[in-house]
């Protein structure tokens, strides 16, 4: 594998922005990229990838890699979406998988030093050092974002307290959307929103079928060799909140211990017997306009397990459907008018060096062709919940995507009535 140090060439999102504008400019596929806390890295960048709709068993079925010193080389990007249809029954928006390989990478060490990779040795192409040359001043691309409907949303979570008084679920995710229109390039959508929230999970997708920008938070897997690890996310509070409350909460502490004790199973269907452990319980961290409860679950699974079995076994991710998993997912059919698409799957990177990482694909907005916009949010639902705090805590959760990146204010959203 070939490593050729490139120095400082300035933030994740500005050389994003770079490679998109000189890959449009020479009619070559946009980047991929990865932005947060990918592969021990700030950043992880293909800069021009054909991604293209695959089988959702096929997307990331790349041997896992082991190595640990931070070089990624190159791989397989792309996203799954989460399996199920919504009450309404309608097809995907976007294609239920894409992905494509990229053999090299501009990777951002936690240093802020870039590197450019390759894992057939190839040095790096003169249309990127150009690229890289000039980095274009940032382009304004808004979204005019429509109402989500409050009066569906707060029906599921009331038929999903009922499920949970007649013993059906003990939880359950429920989610809402919000729809819109985009102004501009995805691209540099994301690459705003990025600047603007720093989410640890970010990842930007494109390709002839439309874009998907995440800025989740949430660790869905990391695989190298034989350790594989997940950070389930339950548990929310406002930024301004005092963070000592989350603990504090009863109602928001099950939550995230009965997803970990969903993982724990899920994970338990492929791990050496007796592999699974927690080593990080019902911690308290920010995400942008939030605090959450995080947990980490670990668990060593054989390098000839096939990741496509490892997904087979997790997916779709537990803390974005509920307990028991099977039962709640039929439900979450009928409670949910429409279908979730690329929000609650996953999008990520396997690595023949570096191995496995993908996120939980939350606070994620998907785009088609023509420029509809789509951001899906949801909470999980307990017994302690109510319907009112529940549609508030989604109303919190998208309000950093919703801001306007031009005004810095928040795009005017009018609720429809409860």
């Amino acid at each position: 594998m070939r490593i050729d140090r490139l120095g400082e060439l300035g933030s994740a999102p500005t050389v994003l922005g770079a490679l998109a504008a000189g890959a449009s400019q020479r009619g070559l596929p946009p980047p991929a990229a990865l932005i947060g806390e990918w592969f021990g890295s700030r950043a992880v960048i293909a800069p021009s990838v054909t991604l293209t709709e695959v089988a959702p068993s096929a997307v990331f079925d790349v041997s896992p890699g082991a190595r640990g010193d931070g070089a990624v080389g190159g791989g397989w990007f792309g996203y799954l979406s989460y399996p199920d249809p919504g009450a309404d029954g309608r097809k995907p928006r976007l294609p239920e998988a894409a992905g494509g390989w990229s053999d090299s990478v501009l990777r951002c060490a936690a240093d802020g030093i870039w590197w450019h990779e390759s894992l057939s040795g190839a040095p790096l192409s003169d249309w990127v050092t150009e690229a890289l040359r000039e980095p274009p001043s940032p382009r304004t691309a808004l979204i005019a974002w429509g109402a989500a409907d409050r009066s569906a949303h707060q029906r599921g979570v009331r038929d999903c307290l009922d499920a949970i008084t007649a013993g059906e679920v003990y939880q359950a995710c429920v989610c809402t959307q919000f729809t819109g229109a985009l102004d501009g390039a995805p691209a540099d959508f994301f690459a705003d929103a990025v600047t603007r929230t720093a989410p640890a999970r970010a990842a930007f997708l494109a390709g002839a079928w439309g874009a998907v920008a995440s800025l989740s938070p949430e660790l869905f897997l990391r695989r190298r060799g034989e350790d594989v690890t997940s950070s389930p996310i339950k548990g929310t509070l406002p930024r301004h909140a005092d963070p000592a409350a989350l603990r504090a909460s009863v109602k928001d502490v099950a939550e995230n211990i009965m997803i970990v004790d969903l993982v724990r199973n899920d994970l338990g269907r492929v791990a050496h017997t007796g592999s699974v452990t927690v080593p990080e319980l019902l911690a308290v961290r920010p995400a942008p306009g939030v605090w959450h409860l995080v947990s980490t679950v670990a668990a060593r699974v054989p390098v000839d397990v096939p990741t496509r079995a490892l997904l087979e076994a997790t997916f779709p991710p537990a803390s974005v459907t509920g307990t028991p998993k099977q039962r709640a997912r039929d439900l979450l059919r009928q409670w949910e008018p429409r279908r979730r698409g690329v929000y609650c799957g996953t999008i990520g990177l396997a690595s023949p060096e570096a191995g496995c990482e993908l996120n939980v694909a939350i606070r994620t907005v998907e785009f088609t062709p023509s420029g509809a916009a789509v951001l899906g949010v949801g909470g999980g639902i307990t017994a302690d919940s109510d319907p009112a705090r529940e549609w508030e805590e989604c109303l919190h959760k998208a309000a950093p995507i919703l801001v306007s990146s031009a005004a810095g204010a928040q795009h005017r959203v009018v609720e429809l009535p409860a």
